[in-house]
């Protein structure tokens, strides 16, 4: 499981970081982005959808939105 952290980041760069992280990673690690910017919940998933990976869970803690992505086989 990796971690990444997208705190005060805002729309595109939360996304931008999960990818140049999954471009270091093996399909089938995963990936937790924990972020305060609330986009992440739809743009990650739909970034991911696109891209041939797969959104395991999307959920609010307090301030956070964390994501949780799988690579899949398209980097």
């Amino acid at each position: 499981m990796h971690i990444l952290d997208a705190r005060r980041l805002l729309c595109p760069m939360p996304v931008i970081r999960v990818q140049q992280l999954i471009e270091t990673l093996t399909v089938g690690d995963q990936i937790t982005v924990t972020a305060t910017d609330p986009g992440v919940l739809h743009d990650i998933p739909a970034w991911a959808k696109v891209h041939g990976h797969k959104t395991l869970s999307t959920r609010q803690q307090d301030y956070d939105y964390i994501v949780v992505v799988q690579v899949g086989e398209s980097q």
